[in-house]
């Protein structure tokens, strides 16, 4: 009783058909026409695997298998479809159709699961086109913030309108859809984008639980002059301050931070940005994660002090804008021992890691306890074209999620 190998593959061969760049990349940004004419494959491929389907007013794609006691919290499997402007045909969906093989695998071996099991692909868990993701899965949960339609994409659309142009009127007052107690686990395999795996030469890995990020947006304000008359003790130079900044918080990381202590600086915007004008303000993203919270609060107030330590002694003012802040999440213990069992059947040897990136799965913890299965990526490349991995890793962790799966559907207690 293992998944069919050949048709998840052609499946994910299929898709990444849709939005394809190149040889091998993708871009599928939430709710395009590309976004929409995935949605629309996918859910075919669901009612093929004996699901009803789907798409609620976020945007999510909603596969369900009735079970036997409709009294029993639900099992919930699934990851996303869409991917970053310049992505790869890995991220999100191998979890997403990973998961519709597990019912389609059910299905042929005539197997009805004593509890309902959902199969959902959430809408926009990448965030490139509004700059703020997993909207999807927020929305049933309940964690939508203030304003969410009203963001806008670089070309001025609303997330509103291209919610209405994907073809669904969103109203945010459906949401949350599931309470604490509806769902009595959610799974989600993903890749892992990270390079754990490769290194240890394990195709699968267990996950023990998902690093809080906290999103930092730091802007800095000086004066502006003329770069060939200003003496260099006379200025204010914005560029100059966020210069050291970053400096100083990559240093700080690397010298304070632990093992899964992760810094990055991933965006930096200069005004009036002229080869011949001392920069007055610079805007920057600083992303600080950690899967022990209490280390990363140290490390973020001590971040802090650098920032005003530096605005000072430069004479910059200074603000900072808090875009996301997220605790750890952990996974369930049970979970994590059903997935060992199965894996040690499976003679899979697969090691237990964190996972640095969030995934859907992060905010269904809030409602439901989680698992998660990584599967090796070449290089840890992630979030680029040539992200990849091999159709032997993905059909094992598929299978190890199938036997999970198998396991959480007949348990009643």
């Amino acid at each position: 009783m293992s998944i069919n190998r050949s048709r998840l593959r052609r499946h994910l061969e299929e898709l990444a058909e849709i939005g394809k760049i190149g040889d091998t990349g993708v871009c599928r940004l939430a709710h395009s026409k590309e976004d929409r004419q995935a949605v629309d494959v996918v859910k075919g491929w669901m009612e093929e695997a004996g699901l009803s389907a789907k798409i609620d007013g976020f945007g999510n794609l909603i596969g369900r298998m009735e079970g036997e006691n409709h009294e029993l919290p639900i099992l919930m499997l699934g990851s996303h479809i869409d991917s970053q402007p310049y992505g790869g045909r890995f991220d999100g969906t191998a979890g997403a159709l990973g998961a519709i093989e597990v019912i389609h695998t059910m299905k042929d071996n005539g197997i009805k699961p004593k509890r309902t099991i959902e199969v959902i692909c959430f809408s926009d868990e990448e965030g490139s086109r509004f700059n703020k993701g997993v909207f999807g899965v927020r929305a049933l949960v309940g964690m939508l913030e203030e304003g969410e339609l009203e963001r806008e994409d670089k070309s001025g659309v609303s997330r509103r309108e291209a919610l209405k142009e994907f073809g669904v009127e969103t109203d945010l007052k459906e949401s949350p859809v599931y309470q604490k107690g509806d769902i009595e686990a959610f799974l989600e395999l993903h890749i892992e984008q990270g390079p754990v795996l490769e290194s240890k030469n394990k195709p699968v890995g267990i996950v023990s639980g998902i690093s809080g990020p906290i999103w930092l947006t730091v802007t800095l304000e000086g004066f502006a002059g003329h770069a060939g008359s200003v003496p260099m003790n006379l200025r204010k130079d914005a560029m100059v301050g966020a210069s050291e900044i970053i400096s100083k918080f990559d240093r700080m990381v690397k010298e304070k931070g632990k093992d899964t202590t992760v810094g990055t600086v991933g965006s930096v915007q200069v005004f009036p940005n002229s080869r011949n004008i001392i920069p007055e303000k610079v805007e920057f993203t600083i992303d600080l994660r950690d899967i022990d919270l209490e280390h990363r609060t140290k490390l973020e107030q001590e971040l802090y002090t650098i920032i005003e330590d530096t605005s000072t002694a430069n004479e910059l003012s200074y603000s900072i804008r808090e875009d996301t802040k997220s605790n750890p999440r952990y996974c369930a213990d049970w979970i994590k021992e059903i997935m060992a069992e199965e894996d040690e059947k499976l003679d899979l040897d697969s090691p237990v890691l964190m996972s640095g990136p969030f995934h859907d799965a992060l905010f269904m913890s809030y409602i439901s306890d989680y698992g998660m299965i990584f599967v090796r990526c070449e290089k840890g490349i992630s979030h680029n074209p040539l992200e990849f991995a091999e159709m032997d890793d993905i059909e094992k962790g598929v299978n190890l999620l199938y036997k999970t799966a198998l396991r959480i559907a007949e348990k009643t207690g």
